[in-house]
């Protein structure tokens, strides 16, 4: 379906950005997230991501390389990262790279990544929350 539109005197066909009826409309749901952990190490020296137990990463259902986002409760710092799986069991969540600028050991973080679905898919979609313990363990 092709529209019209006159801009300065000139008429111009306008293809629909999106036709809904040939491909369905994606959200950005939320898909895992975890809740209030603390930052155990920052290094500069590093190419830029996170670090998190693996324990909290199959909890909350975070693939290794996945894009996370990751929010600083202390500062307000909004950032994004490749979250790579550390050592099972050891409550470890290290920011690296530049993003150790913005978020420092001892702050509390949400850790969350999103995945596109239909609106019918996430009628019936529930996210993978945790509530990790003081000792980052689920």
């Amino acid at each position: 379906m092709w529209s019209t539109l006159v801009y300065h005197n000139f008429l111009v066909s306008l293809q629909p950005i999106i036709d809904f009826s040939v491909r369905p409309m994606l959200l950005n749901i939320l898909k895992s997230k975890i809740h209030r952990v603390t930052v155990t190490e920052a290094n500069l020296n590093y190419i830029g991501s996170i670090t998190i137990d693996d324990d909290l990463m199959d909890a909350a259902n975070i693939y290794a390389g996945e894009r996370v986002q990751v929010v600083d409760n202390n500062n307000g710092s909004r950032l994004e990262a490749c979250g790579i799986p550390g050592k099972r069991g050891s409550g470890w969540i290290c920011i690296s790279g530049a993003a150790a600028h913005l978020v420092h050991v001892g702050d509390t973080v949400i850790i969350m990544a999103y995945a596109m679905m239909t609106p019918e898919e996430q009628a019936s979609f529930k996210p993978a929350i945790v509530f990790p313990n003081n000792n980052h363990l689920v």
